[in-house]
């Protein structure tokens, strides 16, 4: 197998894991104190605000690291199409399970929004 696309795949999963935890635990905390807005006085619209404000500054971070991991995907694919024919055919594959992945959290994230 190539070292390149093992290195760019190792990369790969640190970024993704991180962006896992990052989705999971960020918007969620969003969610909790989107819910504690109901228990906020009607006249406290500057906290909502702020909540808000504070989502979209997330999910731009969010995206920032799928971007990131777009990257590493393309690079992923330039590599192993620059491969032997009975190589290339393994990590091509890996390569589509990966981007379909990183397509759907894209998804995800932008549902979000």
């Amino acid at each position: 197998m190539s070292e390149v696309f093992e290195g760019y795949e190792r990369q790969y999963c640190e970024l993704s894991a991180n962006l896992s935890k990052s989705v999971r635990r960020r918007l969620q905390s969003v969610e909790i104190e989107v819910f504690g807005i109901s228990l906020v006085p009607w006249n406290s619209l500057v906290h909502e605000f702020g909540i808000l404000k504070q989502k979209k500054q997330k999910v731009s971070d969010i995206r920032a690291g799928l971007k990131n991991a777009e990257d590493l995907i393309r690079k992923m694919d330039l590599e192993a199409r620059s491969l032997q024919p009975n190589v290339k055919a393994m990590l091509l594959a890996k390569h589509r399970l990966i981007k379909d992945q990183t397509d759907d959290d894209y998804r995800a994230v932008e549902s979000e929004q």
